[in-house]
């Protein structure tokens, strides 16, 4: 496997550029993009960032294999760690079509065929900038632009791989498409850029996963996820996030949705030793509706950084956000998330409700909402508690014949049933597992 040189260069960029073949437009977009993330500051209100070093993160690795279109072509031994993701089993059950990057480059796609006949496009993003360079351009880097942090203005210079999804006007994909993204190199960074574009009156749910195994060097995700929801349309985005503790997850996603469209986002966040992640949904046109709903588990090593912002920016648009933090073991959680509402919003409603459950008395939780309204008849509801579990609660489940673990995890699929019961049973069942394997050791 072929790796670039260590740390963050121009020559980096431009090298990425070259072997990708892309078009002079895109070569121009990283480089302004490099530009923007050298002056462009780390946050430091996290501590635990300060031991990224990202000039020991390697930022492309050229892939052994070509891309792959049928499971028969996968190489056996890509075959068996698909397997234990349950990719093949899960594309013939309950997906429409299925995607899976391994480090820095997608290696197996799929797509059901009587979708590909209906308009539908799934594919990765490096073969759609080739394919679709019209509707590419008019959007990519359009609703995330570099300025928007720094390590989105990272991806944006090294960005690799990730999704492309297009729904043509009037088409449900009723079943799910999934994304799975693995890091397998030590000490790389991950770039996958997302972008998905639905026309009116369409619907779909994409689905990502993330894995990465345990290694002592730190790894680095920073992904961006642009989402396009026209007239009408609805779009659902679910994350089931299970990184390992010596990856750092910087995401950043973001959501246009236009006239009586919605953009719901399914959050749910085990892994990583760091995360700072809010999804974006910036509602402009009458109708739009936007809604967040989270978990987020911090254990030990980990400091997770969690919310979802909404941007009212038209006349009766609504929005939802609901957080459940879970910490454990000296884990820190951190809730920020905000709603506003912009002048000539006018009854637009907003809800917000974040609640922490700390698990035992070396933990940390917090949580910051902010409600910022420029409209007098905008209405927005606010809702924050933190707590342990209820002690009285515990015991009479024990006295109905419950050991305490089992009264413990009962209490606590009660606090998390909002936001699991949105996902697939599938997904719900696996979120179930991996957070009981986590809360349990």
């Amino acid at each position: 496997m072929q790796s670039f040189s260590k740390g963050v260069t121009e020559q980096t960029v431009l090298e990425i550029s070259r072997l990708k073949q892309e078009p002079g437009w895109m070569t121009e977009f990283r480089l302004a993009a490099f530009r923007t993330f050298q002056q462009l500051t780390t946050p430091s209100h996290i501590p635990q960032l300060a031991n990224l070093n990202l000039e020991d993160i390697t930022y492309y690795v050229v892939p052994e294999q070509t891309k792959k279109r049928t499971w028969e072509e996968v190489p056996a031994d890509i075959k068996a760690t698909f397997d234990k993701l349950g990719i093949p089993k899960a594309e013939q059950e309950i997906l429409a079509g299925v995607e899976t990057q391994v480090d820095s480059n997608v290696l197996y796609e799929s797509l059901n065929k009587e979708l590909e006949q209906q308009g539908v496009v799934f594919l990765d993003t490096d073969t759609a900038l080739e394919e679709f360079p019209d509707i590419f351009r008019e959007y990519f880097g359009k609703i995330v632009p570099p300025q928007n942090n720094k390590f989105a203005a990272l991806n944006s210079a090294m960005w690799s791989g990730g999704s492309f999804v297009y729904i043509p006007k009037g088409i449900q994909v009723t079943r799910p498409l999934q994304a799975f993204f693995r890091i397998n190199a030590r000490k790389l960074g991950q770039f996958e850029r997302t972008l998905i574009v639905l026309e009116e009156d369409s619907y779909v749910h994409y689905i990502e996963g993330c894995t990465a195994p345990t290694y002592s060097e730190s790894a680095l995700h920073a992904g961006v996820g642009e989402i396009v929801v026209k007239k009408g349309a609805r779009a659902k985005y679910t994350t089931i996030q299970n990184w390992s503790k010596n990856v750092f997850n910087l995401s950043t996603k973001r959501a246009v949705v236009y006239k009586n469209a919605s953009m719901e986002w399914t959050d749910g966040n085990i892994g990583s030793g760091v995360t700072m992640k809010y999804p974006t949904c910036e509602l402009l046109e009458q109708g739009a509706h936007g809604e967040m709903l989270s978990v987020a588990y911090a254990g030990k090593q980990q400091a997770l950084e969690t919310g979802a912002n909404m941007l009212h920016k038209a006349p009766n648009t609504t929005s939802t956000i609901v957080s459940k933090c879970l910490v454990k073991d000296g884990g820190s959680s951190t809730f920020k998330g905000s709603i506003t509402i912009s002048e000539n919003a006018t009854q637009s409603k907003g809800s917000l409700k974040c609640d922490g459950l700390i698990l035992d008395d070396k933990s940390y939780y917090a949580s910051y909402p902010t409600i910022k309204s420029s409209e007098q008849t905008g209405q927005v509801q606010q809702e924050t508690s933190a707590g342990k579990l209820e002690e009285t609660k515990l015991a009479y489940l024990q006295s109905r014949g419950l050991t305490k673990p089992e009264a413990e995890k009962l209490l606590i699929g009660a606090f998390i049933e909002p936001v699991i019961t949105k996902l697939p049973i599938e997904y719900a069942l696996e979120f179930n597992q991996l957070l009981n394997t986590e809360i349990t050791k």
